[in-house]
């Protein structure tokens, strides 16, 4: 007896990852299927987007998603990830994106070899400051000029917003004891980590597995989002210490950080430098493989799967 509804698409139907749409962001909708299509339904009407063509469904406030929608992204090689407003935070995540393990290897071999661990750190404060990395400093030396320049950019930022600043100061059980300037930029890095921590999971990479930072279970999300935290959290906290309302300063810099986040096209950009300083091969949207699965082999290292060996 056939089993009911539409059949599900097979490997060879499914939308390759680099012609796919990246990230779909949803929200104030009812999330359902249609055939294979995902349908968003509002009071404005119903939108159908083919599941195969998703590569990434945020789903954001106000959604609801049903049993039969996720079955379908499921099947056609798509992950769900429930955020806040505009991927500004992150909650959970379904299956990566990602069906091969490519990236994922590529990071655990070098988080564990010191050689590769470190060039890693090299390429990731490369993109920051280029001209430290050029001159061949040691990286003690480029973690001493990081704080430098970090805390110049605070410095910097303090004079063209006109805010009061002394130091980095947040204290996680009183928030509100912290002036505005460190109030704003806690919220803008919280933002910040929510939306990099989507595209850790969506690549299927290991979000505990830092370079930089270590030990912690976002240490890779940390060291992916400094990448970016000078260049947008920072002037954007800033400039919301100094014209917005202080009674509503965190909700205020979290629609400011979810407009900046969506202007700079952070999430094409994250996939792009992580794909950079991992040093994977190839095209960041290709290589996402369908179902491949290798054995391994302490000799041949890797060997063909799917087939008798006896």
């Amino acid at each position: 007896m056939p089993i009911p509804g539409a059949r599900p698409a097979e490997v060879q139907e499914l939308a390759r990852a680099q012609d796919r749409l990246s990230f779909v962001y949803m929200e104030h909708c009812v999330v359902n299927r249609d055939s294979n299509a995902i349908t968003a339904a509002n009071q404005q009407g119903t939108v159908h987007i083919p599941a195969s063509m998703i590569g990434a469904l945020l789903l954001g406030p106000g959604t609801n998603v049903t049993h039969q929608a996720m079955m379908l992204l499921a099947e056609s090689g798509s992950t769900t990830l429930w955020v806040g407003e505009h991927g500004v935070r992150y909650y959970a995540h379904g299956r990566p994106l990602a069906r091969t393990t490519r990236l994922l290897q590529l990071q655990a071999e070098a988080v564990t070899d010191r050689t590769k661990r470190l060039a890693v750190a090299r390429r990731m404060y490369e993109i920051r400051f280029p001209d430290d990395v050029a001159t061949g400093l040691t990286l003690q030396e480029l973690r001493g000029h990081e704080g430098a320049r970090v805390r110049q950019a605070y410095r910097d930022a303090s004079i063209k917003f006109g805010v009061d600043w002394d130091k980095r100061s947040y204290k996680v059980e009183d928030f509100s004891s912290s002036d505005p300037a460190n109030q704003a930029l806690t919220a803008a890095t919280t933002c910040l980590y929510g939306v990099v921590h989507s595209v850790v999971a969506a690549l299927g990479l290991s979000a505990g597995l830092g370079f930089v930072h270590t030990g912690k279970d976002r240490s890779f999300v940390y060291d992916v989002a400094d990448l970016y935290k000078t260049s947008l959290a920072v002037p954007v906290a800033f400039q919301c210490a100094a014209t917005n309302d202080l009674d509503d300063l965190p909700g205020a810099t979290r629609r400011a950080m979810r407009d900046a986040i969506h202007e700079s096209k952070l999430l094409s950009r994250c996939v792009e430098d992580i794909h950079t300083v991992l040093n994977a091969p190839g095209d960041p949207d290709d290589g996402y493989g369908w179902d491949v699965v290798d054995l391994w082999d302490d000799r041949q290292g890797l060997v063909s799967g799917g087939k008798s060996w006896g």
